[in-house]
């Protein structure tokens, strides 16, 4: 949140000029408040568990946030409780006249399909031409992030060799970005994906901005030039043991899988992995919803265009 100080106080310019977040006296006391509406589209089989990683992040923050939940009508889940779903997961359908300050599209482990192929696609299509004229600001992740791309600005995705699967380094190149605002010069993201987005397909596209990259994983943040969609192809919102969980699982599938990088101690599975990302994932969650929702968003969502 920023700190409310006098118009003319000589301390603003330094503090503005250090990426420090400043309200003048005037703004504060033109600002009308309410609680932010924020729609989660939940596209993981672990619904449970992605929904409490991602309400973690959104909750660590002064802001009030008003969550719901969607799910796909086209496609049902197969690992999650059908009672919990129907008690606090809506669909399309049900909202589809509602406007929202935020949005999540999150990840799916469907990136080995072509886009087409999924069989929830249409769906997903009809609601991301939805987001347009009905949410302020949409953040996708992953695979939801390379559909994103694709659908909105044509972006292809690319396989791997082999999946990236590991913690790693990452430095932003606008570094006077908000979306970095109090981030380490260099900080760690979790991935895990078969699949990339390439940094000359994003740079040859005017209307978005490359913003944050990294030598082993490539690709991580991209940002439409109005400040309406963001697109991050790791998952900063993951617990410490979500990695540990993908890989014991694959090794019991009698699955040919790397240990993770930059994971486990000495990459040795028994010993219980180091975070390296959780600062900069709250961090990350809370400049987007401080700087580009709350800060932008429109009092009455019926204005919204």
């Amino acid at each position: 949140m920023p700190i409310r100080i006098p118009d003319s106080l000589p301390a603003r310019a330094v503090l503005e000029s250090e990426n420090i977040f400043v309200m003048t006296e005037f703004r504060a006391m033109h600002q009308d408040i309410r609680p932010l509406n924020v729609l989660i589209l939940n596209l993981m089989p672990t619904k449970i568990v992605t929904e409490t990683q991602l309400l973690r992040k959104l909750s660590n923050s002064p802001l009030q946030v008003h969550v719901e939940l969607l799910q796909t009508a086209s496609h049902t889940s197969q690992n999650t409780d059908a009672d919990h779903l129907s008690s606090f997961y809506t669909t399309f359908d049900q909202i589809k006249d509602k406007r929202y300050d935020g949005m999540i599209i999150t990840g799916a482990p469907v990136e080995n399909l072509d886009f087409a192929d999924v069989d929830y696609w249409d769906e997903l299509c009809q609601i991301m031409e939805w987001t347009k004229t009905h949410v302020h600001s949409t953040l996708h992740i992953c695979w939801g992030a390379q559909a994103g791309l694709y659908y909105h600005y044509g972006i292809p995705k690319y396989s791997l060799d082999e999946k990236l699967f590991g913690v790693f380094p990452h430095k932003a190149l606008k570094v006077q970005s908000p979306l970095f605002r109090g981030f380490d010069d260099e900080f760690f993201v979790p991935h895990s994906r078969y699949t990339e987005n390439r940094a000359e397909d994003i740079l040859a596209r005017p209307e978005l901005e490359l913003l944050s990259v990294s030598p082993q994983a490539g690709v991580f943040a991209v940002k439409s030039e109005d400040n309406r969609r963001f697109f991050i192809t790791g998952h900063p919102e993951y617990d410490p043991d979500t990695l540990a969980n993908e890989y014991f699982r694959d090794i019991n599938k009698g699955l040919d899988i790397q240990v993770p990088d930059n994971y486990f101690p000495d990459n040795d599975p028994k010993k219980a992995p180091v975070v390296r990302w959780r600062s900069a994932a709250q961090l990350f969650y809370s400049n987007w919803l401080n700087y580009y929702v709350y800060q932008t968003t429109p009092y009455d969502l019926r204005t919204l265009k």
